[in-house]
């Protein structure tokens, strides 16, 4: 799609790691914002972007050797970015930092509280450079505070914020999410906080810090169950809360559980193939859609009991109506099914693993979700696109997650007008690499053909 990118004409200088940070950026690229990402590989440190943590090996697709550049989920978090490596813990490499923030618009960062500050980047020290830098942290706990110097990640996240306590299945301790869903969300208010602090000073001319709290944040989205605990003084999630794939349990009263109307059928069933997602979720939430589900069932003599011919007689018989449902569904592959319901009114959807998500959702496919982009190690690999897209703008990702320090020469030589003798200079003194760990023969090569 021709046309230009909304934040084209934006620089973003980004010190952010793992997952919540770069979640943020990565939207902002796909926008058009220049992003920056200011690396420093360190083993001892963890890598500061999370390219060494402990498990970045585990994203490493099978045949490539683990490495500083092979993890996909590194990739997957930072398309269409720009890597420099410098040192902020040496004298030279702070100097350079602050020239680069003097060129920048945003600064962002979700380290631990008061990380900056004792780099010497301390947001004083920000407008010093540039008065107005919109500056965005994103501790767990904010800058301020009694606790505001606890390290958090997105399960400790969950964990304060009461989200881990509201998850779960009856009489059991709570689940916890599975997956750090407040590392996204974060990232999500991060953009947020860019996004506007940005409009304000192109309104206004003046930059501003913005703190953000991610246990700040993941507490908003409780407001149900707070609402329910002060106004009706019930607890949220006990007993028969949530019913499983059901509306009400087997056994259990008919109570409001937050899912709509009490139904029969309402479950997950298995599918052709027998495979650990092979199932489809199919739910009648009327008499009339239960008829028409009979009818694509070819009427077996069964579901023209009178005991399944009402929503309550249903629910009453559900340990009876599931097993001869699912003995009709076993002769038809999910995406079939789930087809074939919808089509005759019936609610359906296929269960989906992440690669049926990737590989085989036909809606996902035609809405152009994933693209294929290369990358020199990984090679040819799919990407998720942007959720949504605009009429005049393109938002598609072009180029994959940067290695290591790839744009050294352009930055450090193009933008900072350091010579190909100093970046030497300085990948050999330790600014621009660790001595700790052997120097990668791309960045030579890269600094050998800017200067052919």
């Amino acid at each position: 799609m021709a046309g230009r990118r909304p934040l084209e004409g934006v620089r973003i200088l980004d010190f952010t790691w793992v997952r919540s940070g770069p979640w943020a950026t990565r939207w902002l690229a796909i926008l058009g914002a220049e992003i920056i990402k200011v690396e420093w590989p360190e083993p001892a440190l963890g890598g500061s972007t999370g390219r060494l943590l402990s498990g970045a090996e585990r994203s490493t697709p099978s045949g490539v050797t683990p490495g500083i550049n092979t993890g996909g989920d590194f990739s997957d978090t930072n398309p269409m970015k720009r890597s420099v490596t410098i040192s902020a813990r040496t004298p030279k490499g702070l100097a350079l930092i602050k020239r680069l923030l003097a060129m920048s618009d945003v600064v962002v960062e979700n380290f631990s509280s008061g990380v900056l500050d004792s780099w010497g980047l301390s947001y004083e020290e920000m407008i010093k450079v540039k008065p107005d830098i919109v500056y965005v942290s994103m501790a767990g706990l904010g800058q301020t505070g009694r606790n505001s110097h606890y390290n958090t990640m997105g399960p400790i996240v969950q964990a304060l914020s009461g989200l881990t306590f509201t998850s779960g299945l009856p009489d059991v301790p709570p689940a916890g999410w599975g997956w750090s869903y407040m590392d996204n969300t974060g990232g999500m208010y991060a953009v947020i906080c860019i996004l506007t602090a940005l409009h304000h000073r192109n309104s206004t001319g003046e930059g501003q810090w913005v703190d953000m709290s991610q246990v700040a944040a993941g507490i908003t989205l409780t407001g149900p169950s707070i609402l329910d605990k002060t106004v009706n003084g019930r607890n949220t999630r006990r007993e028969f809360f949530p019913p499983g794939n059901r509306t009400v349990w087997p056994g259990g009263p008919l109570m409001n559980n937050y899912r709509g109307p009490n139904t029969a059928p309402h479950n997950a069933y298995r599918t052709k193939g027998g495979g650990y997602n092979d199932w489809c979720v199919i739910a009648c939430f009327s008499d009339q859609e239960w008829k028409s589900l009979v009818e694509l069932m070819g009427s077996p003599a069964w579901a023209n009991e009178d005991r399944f011919g009402t929503v309550a007689g249903r629910i009453e018989c559900q340990e009876d109506l599931d097993p001869g449902i699912e003995a009709w569904t076993l002769t038809f592959e999910k995406y079939e099914l789930a087809d074939r319901c919808q089509a005759a009114g019936v609610r359906a959807a296929p269960v989906q693993s992440n690669e049926d998500r990737v590989e085989h959702d036909p809606q996902l496919r035609e809405q152009g979700m994933y693209t294929t982009v290369h990358h020199p190690v990984l090679g040819e690999h799919l990407t998720q696109n942007a959720p949504f897209t605009f009429s005049t703008s393109p938002t598609s990702v072009e180029k994959s997650g940067p290695l290591c320090g790839e744009n050294n020469p352009d930055i450090l030589g193009g933008m900072l007008g350091i010579s190909a003798q100093e970046i030497r200079d300085g990948y050999e003194d330790g600014t621009f690499w660790p001595k700790s760990i052997p120097l990668e023969p791309y960045l030579l090569e890269a600094l050998e053909a800017t200067t052919v």
